[in-house]
């Protein structure tokens, strides 16, 4: 494709493995200037030598401190964003039930304030020049239950945070989208392990729950990502695109 995102400054959250790391090559090869962050120093690294010229940021978002120190730091290599991916994500815990009240704080800082804090934080830049983009990977487990509950709950709140700060950041010339992937398949992901540890159960799972009859892969989110990201999706606000080979069992 070109979308027309030469030259575009885009921090990717989470974007050392897995969909972020996808969604980094997608914007390297539309000519975007990416830099990814990550926890892990070897994972970082291992991934700029896969992707090449790209810049990395070594720190926990679920952190405030991090989240300020590495959004200054892209700010001052690249001297404005124009794209901001919040990808970093996770779950822990069981039921609700059996469930600490921790765990579900620790899941609302990874996967859900670290995106309102950094969309913040971009929100005050990009209006400088009354342009940009924001997008939020969710998840279709965010939109109906599903998955681990404390994921679940942080994953609605997301997309919740998406549509109301679409409303006002649209007003400054940025758009603010959510991309809800359903079953994504890569080696780092749990999808993988599972179907390493019980192929004939996963199949089944495959088979039963996923209309399209197979895993989606870190493209086909990436893909639609940058579409997001460029002028092609100019009137897209507040949306949350499912990614999802039919999963999802709503209606909207």
């Amino acid at each position: 494709m070109n979308l027309g995102l030469e030259n575009n400054k885009v921090l990717i959250t989470g974007g050392s493995k897995g969909i972020g790391k996808g969604i980094a090559k997608a914007f390297l090869e539309e000519g975007a200037e990416v830099g990814i962050v990550g926890r892990g120093i070897e994972a970082l690294d291992q991934a700029k030598r896969e992707l090449g010229n790209v810049f990395i940021y070594q720190g926990d978002v679920s952190k405030e401190e991090d989240r300020r120190r590495i959004f200054q730091e892209f700010i001052s290599d690249h001297k404005r964003i124009d794209v901001l991916v919040n990808n970093a994500g996770g779950s822990q815990g069981s039921t609700t039930a059996e469930t600490e009240i921790a765990e579900f704080e620790q899941a609302m800082q990874l996967n859900h304030f670290s995106a309102v804090h950094l969309s913040k934080l971009a929100h005050a830049e990009m209006k400088k020049n009354y342009s940009g983009s924001i997008i939020n990977i969710s998840s279709i487990f965010g939109r109906e239950s599903g998955g681990k509950v404390t994921y679940n709950n942080a994953k609605a709140a997301m997309i919740s945070f998406t549509k109301s700060f679409a409303n006002e950041a649209i007003k400054d010339g940025i758009r603010v989208n959510s991309v809800a992937p359903g079953s994504i398949l890569h080696p780092t992901g749990n999808w993988q392990k599972r179907l390493e540890e019980n192929p004939d159960k996963i199949n089944k799972f495959i088979k039963d729950e996923i209309p399209g009859g197979r895993f989606g892969n870190v493209e086909e989110v990436a893909n639609v990502v940058v579409f997001l990201a460029s002028d092609k999706a100019s009137w897209v606000v507040g949306a949350s695109l499912n990614v999802d080979g039919g999963q999802s069992r709503m209606n909207m």
